[in-house]
């Protein structure tokens, strides 16, 4: 592609994506290590460690002499291209997200187009909001961690979906806060770049998370008996790693792809917080690779959404053979939180992707009103829906609020 004497941006694109599943299967290999070294060092017999390791070393010879030499030639082939892009190859006085000095150093975030004077009125229900927000998913933590009786892979995966509604509050906290409280709307390039990170990314984990719950209720109401079995503790910490550090990988080349933007004159961001699509748009220079790999990105949330339609497709299957009317409700009603939080999730972040994409001229009010729900309404429903619906996190908190009375 080097040769080619047109645009090549899709086979760069592309390739550093296989670039990077291969780098994701060295990250498990590496991972499957950790773990067997922690049991090897839990055996007692010195002579028994070394017997163990020994079964290894083939496989650690084939790694290292497969891994190498085609991360040598990757090194090699892309040291050019990686010079002005990545940290590791800068002076250390250089920042990461450094912009040239051509372009500008400064976004300026927006508040309620027009309605600027009523910010502080509006920042009293957005901080009640995030306090809500932020104590409410804490709160889910804290019990699903002290209470043994919680201690389910359903309610695992609920601390999950707490973790990253957690991280969107706190991600977004600052520029929200800031531009409705003291109206002050600047923020450097490099903050921006790192908030828009931590939303996409949380987005992505929530978005995966939902997903995964939806197989967790598959899976409850399709082969109960086998539920204990499938879905063991161990299991289950292991998939919410793995995914976790999937929706990392995932949204990493978001701040490296605007870095290579110029951005000259426009600087004026549609939301009171960061997001790629919003930052790439007011770029001089050519972004299709963000257009690009954004899409990829999106189709990818969609395709959870997919799944999850999919998994409650089965479930409605096996409830309406169901004969008893009673049974069908009492089945039902252990997906309704689940079905709650995947619309609470979904409906503003398709209604502000819409909006970004196919209306263009829509009122800026509506756009900032929408993406601000979709950051304030997730996290503080969602504790919300989970403690109201689910009796066992209900009784618990109950217990607690009785023994402090006593």
């Amino acid at each position: 592609m080097k040769l080619a004497c047109s645009d090549n941006k899709v086979n760069v694109v592309y390739g550093l994506f296989v670039a990077l599943t291969g780098i994701l299967d060295i990250t498990f290999i590496f991972m499957s290590y950790v773990l067997i070294l922690k049991a090897v060092l839990s055996i007692a017999s010195q002579r028994e460690r070394l017997k163990v390791l020994n079964t290894c070393v083939s496989h650690i010879c084939a790694v290292l002499i497969f891994y190498v030499p085609i991360i040598s030639l990757a090194v090699v082939y892309r040291k050019k291209f990686l010079r002005p892009r990545f940290w590791f190859l800068h002076t250390p006085a250089m920042s990461v997200f450094n912009i040239s000095e051509e372009g500008i150093s400064t976004f300026f975030l927006i508040g309620i187009p027009g309605a600027e004077h009523v910010h502080l009125w509006v920042s009293i229900p957005i901080c009640f909001m995030y306090l809500v927000a932020i104590l409410g998913n804490g709160t889910i933590l804290f019990f699903i961690k002290t209470e043994n009786s919680l201690h389910e892979p359903m309610y695992y995966f609920l601390s999950m979906l707490a973790f990253s509604d957690l991280g969107l509050s706190i991600s977004s906290l600052p520029t929200m806060l800031r531009v409705f409280l003291f109206n002050a709307t600047e923020i450097s390039t490099d903050a921006c770049f790192a908030q828009e990170f931590f939303i996409h990314g949380f987005s992505a984990m929530e978005s995966v998370v939902l997903l995964v719950m939806a197989i967790d209720r598959y899976i409850a109401i399709c082969n109960p008996l086998r539920y204990t079995s499938i879905l063991t503790s161990d299991r289950v910490f292991k998939t919410g790693f793995a995914f976790a550090t999937l929706c990392i990988l995932l949204v990493l080349p978001f701040p490296f792809i605007l870095k290579r933007l110029k951005f000259c004159k426009k600087s004026i961001l549609s939301h009171s917080y960061c997001l790629h699509q919003d930052v790439m748009k007011l770029a001089c220079s050519d972004n299709r690779i963000n257009i690009i790999y954004g899409f990829f990105v999106a189709l990818l949330s969609l395709l959870n959404l997919m799944f999850i339609s999919v998994s409650y497709v089965l479930i409605l299957k096996i409830v309406l053979g169901i004969t008893s009317h009673k049974g069908r409700l009492k089945v039902l009603n252990t997906c309704i939180s689940h079905i709650c939080a995947v619309f609470i999730f979904y409906v503003p972040i398709i209604t502000l992707a819409a909006l970004h994409r196919f209306a263009k001229n829509a009122s800026p009010v509506i756009r900032v009103l929408i993406a601000d729900l979709f950051l304030l309404v997730p996290p503080l429903m969602n504790p919300i829906v989970y403690s109201v619906k689910s009796q066992q996190i209900r009784n618990v908190i109950l217990a607690k609020l009785c023994e402090k009375q006593h």
